[in-house]
């Protein structure tokens, strides 16, 4: 399996693919995502394709730093019947978006592109579904003290290899893929590489 770079800051990634023994190193592409996101959104871009979008966006802005290397970036986002939910950028925005998926189902979209010199080679996008159980505000703040700002900033608000579990009635879908990454889709491709 070659090796490929990871153009993203996430530790949680970069602890996937080291958990699957997929070396790698990392080169954070420092993508300003809100003006893209916006953009997009006013064109009527539906929560996938933007997620595709910043994807490749990613990897392609590494890929064109670093000759003859794959470069693989990754973006999740969560989809509310269409509404684009992205990460928290404060303990109140993530009250507000635990709020807003209280008691509902919502997915998960998590798209990854690997890039070489600037351009996509491969890209593949995956979804899980989550149906979150009804909490009162004050269990919701509850779940949040419990939880690093660290890890809250970079999960998605909620973490489903640890807290984040008890917060569903039902899961549908790959644990990586809602962590970030749809990892065995990743190793196909690379074991192609050899």
């Amino acid at each position: 399996m070659p090796n490929i770079i990871l153009a993203s800051k996430s530790k949680v990634r970069k602890e996937i693919l080291d958990n699957h023994n997929v070396l790698c190193s990392v080169e954070v592409s420092n993508v300003d995502e809100l003006p893209i996101k916006e953009s997009l959104l006013k064109e009527g871009a539906s929560p996938e394709i933007i997620s595709k979008n910043l994807a490749e966006l990613k990897a392609n802005k590494v890929s064109q730093k670093i000759n003859n290397s794959l470069v693989l970036g990754a973006d999740s986002v969560i989809d509310l019947t269409g509404e684009l939910i992205s990460k928290p950028e404060s303990r109140d925005d993530a009250l507000k978006i635990l709020k807003k998926l209280n008691g509902k189902k919502h997915s998960l979209i998590s798209s990854v592109c690997i890039s070489k010199n600037g351009s996509m080679v491969w890209n593949y996008t995956d979804k899980a579904y989550l149906t979150m159980k009804h909490f009162s505000e004050n269990e919701l703040i509850e779940y949040l003290g419990k939880i690093s700002d660290e890890k809250l900033y970079s999960y998605n608000v909620y973490q489903i290899e640890g807290e984040g579990k008890k917060l569903f009635s039902n899961i549908d879908g790959d644990e990586n893929t809602i962590m970030g990454l749809p990892i065995k889709k990743i190793k196909e491709y690379l074991d192609l590489q050899k």
